[in-house]
């Protein structure tokens, strides 16, 4: 099996292992809220990506020592699973997409926004076919569109089609995720698939699909940190410092884009080639979330709403930070 299938096979057995992986974060841990004046502690959550390069540079850690912080590391395999355990207060920090904040809020989970990355629509795009004869956004009228229910490029779909004078309800929206839909695309059982990166670099260089459209200038495509509304209001000091130390590893990565593709490469287990693909448009840069980013989640909100996706309408600045 090479180590492209490897990963995508990770991937496919999310839902069936996300249960399994929450349960093993919610073990008891010692914190600061656990006993007065105990050692306070920074539990992160992370998926294989920047905040795994985080860790194994350890700056983290030294920059937390002098405050008297412990960090401690638990690695799971999507942010639903990371949102699933800040809300059983397993961890206070993770990593994570667009979408998935939306829905832990809508279920009540106590996550507030503690930091966001630069626009990044060149890492989610439609893809089709090389040989394919859709050769525009409004081709697709009436083609079988394979995607991941819920997730970021769900709203990227929506604003795509109405950019260019489409509905929703014009393709035929076939859901997904991302292991099963390459099964698919591959097999032409759909004919076009909405897809992030790394899966859209491997796409790229393994299937030879052809790119059709990117988000650029239909949405943002941040990418997201994430706290709970306890430990932001008593660790504003390590929040910062995280979101600092994440921003150091963005801003190595924006200048260092050669030996970045080979970490992340050994990280995600995917050939350097994909990795290349995908850090060469990626854009870079970490930073606290202010209320113009709180809007754009806000839009995604209320779009998911209106596709009754979430049961009732968000406010977004419930999830702010508590300094904004």
């Amino acid at each position: 099996m090479n180590e492209l299938n490897r990963f995508s096979l990770q991937r496919r057995h999310l839902l069936a292992t996300s249960a399994a992986t929450a349960a093993a974060a919610a073990l008891p841990a010692t914190s600061w809220a656990q006993a007065s004046g105990a050692p306070r502690v920074l539990r992160v959550g992370h998926q294989k990506g920047w905040l795994s390069i985080l860790k194994g540079r350890g700056t983290l850690e030294k920059r937390l020592a002098p405050l008297g912080v412990k960090v401690t590391w638990t690695e799971f395999n999507a942010g639903p699973v990371q949102l699933e355990a800040l809300n059983v207060g397993s961890i206070d920090f993770g990593d994570v997409g667009e979408a998935p904040p939306i829905f832990a809020q809508a279920a009540g989970a106590p996550l507030v926004y503690a930091g966001a990355t630069v626009p990044r629509p060149a890492l989610e795009a439609v893809i089709v076919p090389k040989d394919s004869p859709i050769r525009s956004v409004a081709d697709l009228k009436g083609k079988r569109v394979a995607y991941n229910k819920g997730s970021n490029v769900q709203y990227f779909l929506v604003k795509l089609l109405e950019k260019h004078g489409l509905k929703y309800g014009d393709v035929q929206s076939v859901f997904l995720a991302p292991a099963d839909a390459r099964a698919a695309f591959e097999r032409g059982a759909v004919d076009a698939w909405i897809i992030w990166d790394p899966f859209l670099a491997a796409a790229q260089k393994t299937l030879d699909a052809r790119l059709l459209a990117d988000a650029t200038g239909v949405v943002n495509n941040r990418a997201y940190y994430f706290t709970s509304r306890e430990f932001s209001t008593k660790n504003a000091d390590v929040l910062r410092i995280a979101i600092e130390e994440v921003n150091a590893i963005d801003t190595w990565a924006s200048k260092n884009k050669d030996a970045a593709a080979a970490e992340l490469s050994a990280v995600l287990g995917l050939d350097k080639s994909i990795t290349e693909l995908y850090l060469n448009r990626a854009r870079f840069g970490t930073a606290p979330v202010t209320r113009e980013i709180l809007a754009e989640q806000q839009a995604i909100a209320d779009t998911f709403f209106d596709l009754k996706l979430i049961p009732k309408k968000l406010n977004l600045l419930h999830a702010a930070p508590v300094d904004l």
